[in-house]
Parts: C-alpha cells; structure tokens; sequence
C-alpha cells in the first residue's frame, strides 16, 4: 500500500459513503484510479467491507463495558471460543500484560449486565475478570 492507498483508506474511515467523484477529488486522482484502487484493497482482503457507525445513545444496547479477563493456564482458545457464542459480547481482543482477554460487553440494562457478568464468570478456564463501564465516547 502506499500513500494514496493510505489516504483512501483514512477517506473511507471518516465517511465509508462517499462517492468516488469525491474521493478522486479528494485524493487529486482520476476516478478510475479510485475505482482501481478500491477493487485491489477489496480483492486482497484489505477492506473487508463497509459499515455504519452509529452513535451510542441511538442503540439499543445502553450499558457498555470493557471486562479484562485473566485465562488459567493455557485455556485462552476454549475461553475465547466460549466467549464468541455469547451475544453481549461485543469483540473479543487478546492483549499482554496482567489481562489476557478484553471483552467489549453492551447490555440493556443494568440487570442485563448483571445477568451477562455471572455468564462470563461461569465460563471454565477464566480465572479472574475486572470491569469497567463505559460513560461516555469521545471519539469513534
């Protein structure tokens, strides 16, 4: 990749709707350059596809947490695993450090949450989690 790809890509980050006409002006390129371009970060999986970013008072999901997660041992696959299968779950990332797991959590309710937090902790192979709700986003 390089810095037009770049710019593309950063382009697409800020409004992944914008046309092509726009882009090429943006980037200062012909459009099928855009188009070619676009194709080839396609095709090699770079983009993958294209979303909606929605603020977080307009979902429905109103209680957001990040919960890092100690695994016992080497059961971090069977934890992740585990986790994938539950819809409160977000994204899973694995980290180094102290935690080896961050669990992004949305729930609707703090009683949801409650519910979602006793599931996770139930889960063989976690050995130890910590919690903290998300008040407020600054930047997406």
């Amino acid at each position: 990749m390089d810095d037009i790809d770049q710019q593309l890509l950063s382009l697409l980050r800020a409004n992944a709707r914008a046309s092509v006409a726009s882009l090429a002006k943006s980037l200062r390129v012909a459009r099928g350059t855009v188009q070619n371009r676009l194709a080839k970060l396609e095709a090699s999986g770079v983009i993958v596809g294209y979303t909606v970013r929605l603020r977080p008072q307009a979902e429905g999901h109103r209680i957001r947490a990040l919960t890092t997660i100690a695994v016992e041992g080497t059961r971090a696959d069977a934890v992740l695993q585990a986790l994938r299968g539950d819809p409160a779950v977000e994204a899973l990332h694995t980290t180094n450090g102290r935690w080896d797991i961050v669990a992004e959590l949305r729930a609707e309710s703090l009683e949801a949450f409650d519910r979602v937090l006793s599931r996770i902790r139930l889960v063989d192979g976690i050995a130890n989690t910590e919690t903290s709700l998300l008040l407020s986003t600054h930047k997406l």
